[in-house]
């Protein structure tokens, strides 16, 4: 296996847990959510929480660096066609993830307090798992252009 196999890997395996790590997430954060169960939810998101921070933050750094690597191995111009619209939607997808990773550690807090206080979820917690659920909707959408892309290869 030469150089370009390696990276090429490397970089199959990031955006398999970019994909997978955001889905998984949008999924387990959905489902405790409609439990309305406030140390549920707490539990959930501080798990969301780790496994943004490990998998999709380590994603996040890995992918513009083995695609990078990879554009240069083969002499594909970097800011150009399908990968320069790629790196587009990366921007979009940092763009709507930023934002709500800190959501996911608001909506954690705010359900520990309910849990520590007795008291039920209050409404700043629905409003922002309102705006943290909307956010995801561009956020997929612009990594399964750019899986789209990466398969693809189209001429732009």
């Amino acid at each position: 296996m030469d150089l370009y196999d390696l990276v090429k890997v490397a970089h199959i395996i990031g955006a398999a847990v970019l994909f997978g790590t955001g889905a998984g997430i949008a999924f387990f954060m959905l489902m405790a959510h409609r439990t309305r169960d406030a140390a549920l939810i707490a539990h959930t998101a501080q798990i969301v929480v780790v496994a943004d921070t490990l998998f999709t933050a380590s994603a996040v750094v890995a992918q513009p660096l083995t695609g990078g690597t990879l554009a240069h191995l083969a002499g594909y111009p970097l800011f150009s066609g399908w990968i320069g619209l790629s790196l587009i939607l990366y921007a979009v997808t940092g763009a709507f993830w930023l934002p709500v990773v800190w959501m996911q550690i608001r909506m954690r807090d705010l359900a520990r307090v309910a849990v520590r206080t007795g008291q039920p979820l209050p409404p700043a917690y629905f409003r922002l798992f309102r705006v943290w659920f909307a956010f995801g909707f561009p956020a997929f959408a612009a990594v399964l252009g750019i899986l789209w892309l990466m398969v693809t290869k189209p001429t732009l």
